[in-house]
């Protein structure tokens, strides 16, 4: 990592210059799903771009180790805490962002902007007037629902996807989302995100995967026989975990053996704890709590079904996005061959496609709910079909130098 505030006047000597600047306020090592998408994107083109980034734990070591240069700005401790504080971090990320990649103009003297996302956009609109850069803004969704809150904003918002060379919108849905709030004439991509291997130590095609399946079906006292249900996110409604749960009773009482594995947090745990002690499910629904990416592959490569049974209306809903809506878990999912039961209207049409690496239901339907989990759980060949699909589907790329050909 270099100190933007320690920034040399001498630009290093390289065969292609670095003509990108991509901006985030999330990126790794800390996790999460547009910090992961973030770095993808970079690993693409390393000799084009460079990175300013909010900081975290532990980026001295990973900036020092990318293949292009890491630029952060630093966030006070002191500032985290309450309301007034939260309102503070945004003005300093926007503050932030703005100065330093002025400051990394005069010393790159880059051609393009790539703002990571929709948060921040008054610093990239103002950059837009001042540097002579052409610039593309990435939306994720939440970043959408944010400038509808407020006329002015949402005004400002259109001025921004205006002016912007293109969009990259994370899904097909985030696209149907914008495009049905906003006006709309600027080239728009989808670009979903993709599986890196090193995020699981490249366990996906291994042979440890056997072993590490083992692992944690003896840990949580799994028979081999059984089948092993697998949820990943953010304890919420809107994913329905609960309906997962309240599926397991029936069936179980269709003679399947079946087990339910959830790992993650959030504001609805203690009511899903409550709901599987009533249906007497404590041996066979395992929560497991926050997970680190190492941890994940054990528990992708022990599940037989990965599911998530997101309850949003993706062409009604202006609600808040969870993660999921980055379509991540399901991608990781497919990358160690597992089938997946989703909600039609979610935003997986671009990782699930229906009945070839994966079954989409209505959420809202009982009965079609149960349907898929049996027919998955009774028929091996059948999920064994999907999960050598999902694998094919999961290594597909979509280059962000698209962005460039004109």
């Amino acid at each position: 990592m270099e100190n933007v505030s320690q920034i040399q006047s001498t630009i290093r000597e390289k065969s292609t210059p670095s003509d990108i600047l991509v901006v985030s306020r999330s990126f790794l090592p800390k996790e999460g799903g547009i910090g992961e998408y973030v770095y993808n994107r970079c690993t693409q083109d390393p000799e084009r771009v460079i990175v300013l980034a909010a900081g975290c734990s532990g980026d001295k070591a990973f900036d020092a180790a990318c293949d292009f240069p890491v630029y952060r700005w630093q966030i006070p401790r002191y500032w985290l805490r309450g309301f007034l504080g939260r309102i503070l971090k945004q003005f300093w990320y926007m503050i932030s962002s703005f100065v330093l990649a002025i400051k990394l103009y005069f010393r790159y003297h880059y051609r393009y902007i790539e703002w990571s996302h929709g948060y921040d956009f008054l610093s990239i609109l103002l950059l837009s007037y001042i540097l002579p850069i052409n610039f593309f803004i990435y939306i994720h969704g939440n970043d959408i629902i944010y400038p509808l809150s407020n006329p002015l904003l949402h005004f400002l918002f259109q001025w921004t996807l205006t002016r912007a060379s293109g969009i990259v919108c994370n899904s097909s849905r985030t696209k149907d989302l914008l495009k049905a709030n906003f006006i709309i004439e600027t080239p728009t991509y989808v670009i979903q995100p993709q599986v890196r291997a090193e995020k699981f130590d490249g366990l996906g095609n291994s042979r440890r995967v056997e072993d590490l399946r083992k692992i944690v079906r003896v840990g949580y006292n799994i028979p081999e026989t059984a089948t092993v249900i697998l949820s990943v996110g953010k304890l919420v409604r809107q994913n329905g975990f609960d309906l997962v749960i309240e599926n397991l009773t029936i069936l179980l009482t269709h003679g399947i053996d079946v087990h339910y594995i959830i790992c993650g947090r959030g504001p609805q745990e203690d009511e899903l704890k409550y709901l599987t002690h009533r249906l007497r499910l404590d041996g066979r629904v395992h929560f497991v709590g926050a997970v680190s990416n190492k941890e994940l592959a054990s528990y992708y490569s022990a599940c037989d079904i990965f599911t998530i049974l997101n309850l949003l209306d993706a062409k009604k809903s202006t609600e808040k996005f969870n993660v999921s809506g980055l379509g991540t878990a399901y991608l990781e999912a497919s990358y160690f061959g597992k089938p997946v039961i989703a909600s039609k209207d979610a935003d997986v049409i671009d990782a699930v496609n229906h009945e070839e690496n994966g079954i989409l239901v209505n959420p809202h339907s009982g009965n079609e709910v149960f349907q898929a989990f049996r027919k998955l759980c009774q028929d091996k060949n059948l999920r064994e079909k999907f999960g050598r699909r999902g694998k094919e589907l999961a290594k597909r790329k979509t280059p962000h130098r698209l962005l460039y050909q004109e």
